[in-house]
């Protein structure tokens, strides 16, 4: 696709000193008019916002304020602006917004991409942005053939005089819209004359990302660019108390020994070099406060806090009466443990930092927080702080860091050594370096009627917070209770009389953070494990209990009805194979799905297939849609079988895929997507597809075995200890 223009890893490394080192997707020099460090457009370049920029010759860039790491916001995005623009879509390239409050989040007030709210917070913004742009280039048109403009219609990169049949390019048109001011709240089209929304379109990123055009962070070459490994304490809380450097500057291409505040850097020419000094080199730590942090004992820690009142996330009714008359009551105890991200580009950082300047090259999912924190450690005005947002070879959540630690290493860095600097995490410094979806312990009582029906529920929760003591703790933690822990059961949807869902805020220490769907990715499994088991209990089928618990719910309704017919709800069996099901509610999407699994003598459980319903609201890309819902698949089904950070004596047990394994291509299921036709606000894509997963197939194991999985990963000894029988 010759309209995406990027330049190759190759030309970068030779352009980068030339054009400042900047890197923007969409960058294109026109090598005989430009001058250093300049973009160029054609002679005339209309610019009605921060978002589009027309040229005299017919190009449209969009200039995309959220990070491109995988989800597909780089096509999605622009399709917002081209359905109110009417561009021609081969005409359309793309450029990484840089660091500037036009780009704020609408919600958030800082730029940044997670919480799969990109298209949610962007819906009005890049809509309005292009019909404004098209009303002036309809206007500019009416001027140009002295018409009154309502005869000017723009359609495919093009305006019309329908009533004289005249016809002007955008580009031609650039010059005259220029001159114009920009209309405010110009009226949007109704969905029903939608031409490009809700229909797929291929991904704009594709091309270059197969071809290997594509520049991720860790591909960023410079002149004079030195590569930097950092030695990080064993144990977190941790800190240099001595060190000795001698044997690490021995290493051919060993450039530099820097102590910065998360430990000592090696810097090198290159990073096998850089590897093999921090190899050599000999540090002495104070493990501090969490030398001897066990899994073992913190899981009976915060079973001993479950076992207490907590702070109440949500409550109605009398659940201690309700739950002394019922007729039958069930009780549980779930867990799951830390998850690391494990993205398949580690963390990266390049950074350089000059006496009147900073330029930096990172994936990120913050770009002001990290912005800032440069300039803060610099002294440097922001505005001299320049950050140029790369492809991010996965976040989930791992980019979106409030402290910026994986920046302000390589900024220190090479503020130390004064030289551009890349600062290389191992995938050891990622999988043991933190930060981590927070281990939650849940205690869980319900209630039956005669009839079978859930009178009461108590839910107890134990969790690390996410929030606190970050900048975020104002806006999510309330009256100390951070609502990333209870979300998603302290707002469940089944109609359960009596409730009480409360939160014990675990002792800190280990690093946590959002990681994929959030508090969903384990509530989800928690509370469709427990009903099921409820539906069980009262001896009726899990899919029809869910349909009775949720009248009040069309929405749910709706995915779970959908998601059983598609299925063949109850029909699998006659195949040897088990169904689980789950529904779940996030990001603004309605979810469910549908897990087909088998379970072997062994213990090993190989799910076959998944159906998802989803009513993500108006549809902007069913194609990405059905990739992020696959996606979310791969990436809850490693979770649900394999994902577990543990500790001992501190230190994190894991290290790398051969014992932190992801799901691998023969293990991947059919995965089949159907999306609800609907004309609400669009909700999320990216995080919502994880929440069910684990649970449908913990449920289905349960159909298959009669065993219950209340723990995660579901771990084959597992299934044998628990009375598997071969």
């Amino acid at each position: 696709m010759k309209h995406i223009i990027n330049i190759s890893r190759r030309d970068f490394c030779k352009a980068g000193a030339l054009f400042g080192g900047g890197l923007v997707l969409g960058f294109h020099v026109d090598e005989t008019h430009a001058a250093p460090g300049q973009y160029t457009e054609a002679p005339t370049v209309f610019a009605p916002n921060a978002f589009i920029r027309i040229g005299s010759d017919d190009t449209v860039t969009i200039i995309v304020n959220k990070s491109e790491m995988g989800q597909g916001v780089y096509t999605s995005l622009p399709m917002l602006i081209a359905e109110e623009l009417e561009v021609d879509w081969r005409k359309i390239r793309i450029e990484a917004a840089p660091v500037d409050a036009a780009y704020n989040h609408t919600q958030w007030g800082v730029q940044g991409t997670g919480g799969s709210t990109s298209i949610r917070s962007c819906w009005d913004q890049f809509r309005q942005a292009g019909a404004a742009a098209r009303l002036m280039l309809e206007k500019a048109a009416a001027v140009a053939w002295n018409v009154a403009p309502d005869t000017c219609r723009a359609e495919n990169g093009f305006v019309t005089d329908t009533a004289n049949n005249k016809r002007l390019s955008f580009g031609e048109l650039a010059a005259g819209a220029a001159r114009l001011e920009a209309p405010r709240d110009p009226p949007l089209k109704k969905s029903h004359e939608f031409k490009v929304l809700g229909k797929s379109r291929k991904r704009l990123d594709t091309p270059d990302k197969t071809n290997g055009r594509a520049i991720f962070g860790i591909d960023i070459m410079l002149p004079g660019l030195l590569t930097a490994v950092v030695a990080r304490p064993p144990v977190f809380g941790g800190a240099v108390k001595s060190f000795d450097e001698a044997a690490a500057k021995k290493i051919a291409g060993v450039k530099a020994v820097v102590r910065i505040e998360r430990g000592i850097a090696v810097v090198a020419d290159h990073f096998w070099a850089a590897s093999r000094g921090r190899q050599a080199l000999q540090v002495s730590w104070d493990e501090g406060p969490l030398a001897g942090l066990d899994s073992v004992e913190q899981k009976k820690q915060y079973g001993q806090l479950a076992e207490q009142p907590g702070l109440i996330a949500a409550q109605r009714g009398d659940v201690a009466s309700a739950l002394a008359g019922a007729a039958k009551k069930v009780e549980a105890v779930y867990d799951v443990p830390y998850l690391a991200h494990a993205p398949m580009e580690p963390l990266n950082c390049v950074a350089d930092v000059r006496p009147d300047s900073c330029e930096i090259w990172v994936g990120t999912q913050l770009q002001t927080y990290d912005r800032d924190a440069a300039a803060g450690l610099t002294g440097l005005p922001k505005e001299k702080v320049q950050l140029h947002t790369t492809y991010l070879g996965g976040g989930f959540g791992r980019r979106a860091v409030g402290d910026s630690h994986f920046v302000k290493e390589a900024v220190q860095i090479s503020q130390a050594v004064k030289a551009p600097v890349k600062v290389i995490w191992t995938r050891e410094d990622d999988i043991q370096g933190g930060y981590y979806r927070p281990a939650a312990y849940n205690k869980l009582i319900a209630g039956l009627d005669d009839k079978g029906a859930p009178l009461a529920l108590r839910h107890t929760v134990v969790s690390q917070s996410i929030a606190k003591g970050t900048p975020f703790e104002g806006g999510m933690i309330k009256d100390g209770i951070d609502n990333t822990a209870v979300e998603g059961v302290a707002d469940s949807p089944y109609e359960i009389p009596h409730l009480l869902v409360d939160y014990h805020m675990a002792p800190a220490g280990v690093p946590v953070l959002w990681w994929r769907s959030v508090g969903h990715s384990y509530t989800a499994f928690v509370k469709e494990g427990f009903m099921d088991e409820l539906a069980v209990t009262a001896g009726q089928d899990p899919y029809d209990y869910r349909r009775k618990l949720l009248t009040a719910h069309p929405r749910l309704l709706g995915v779970l009805d959908l998601a059983a017919e598609k299925a063949g709800w109850g029909k699998a069996a006659s195949k040897g194979i088990s169904q689980g099901i789950a529904v779940h509610e996030s990001f603004g999407s309605f979810i469910a799905q549908v897990a087909e699994v088998t379970v072997a003598k062994s213990g090993r459980i190989r799910v076959h297939r998944v159906v998802c319903a989803i009513d993500c609201g108006q549809v902007v890309n069913p194609d990405t849609i059905e990739a992020q819902m696959e996606s979310a698949v791969a990436f809850g089904l490693t979770a649900a079988l394999y994902g577990r950070i543990t500790f001992k004596n501190g230190r994190v047990e894991q290290s790398n895929f051969h014992d932190y394994p992801l799901l691998r291509l023969p293990e991947m299921p059919r995965v089949e997507v159907h999306i609800m036709k609907s004309t609400a606000p669009p909700g999320g894509v990216g995080e919502p597809g994880v929440p069910p997963v684990a649970p449908a197939v913990a449920n289905a194991v349960h159909a298959a075995t009669g065993l219950r999985l209340r723990t995660l990963p579901m771990d084959p000894a597992a299934l044998q200890a628990a009375g598997l029988k071969g």
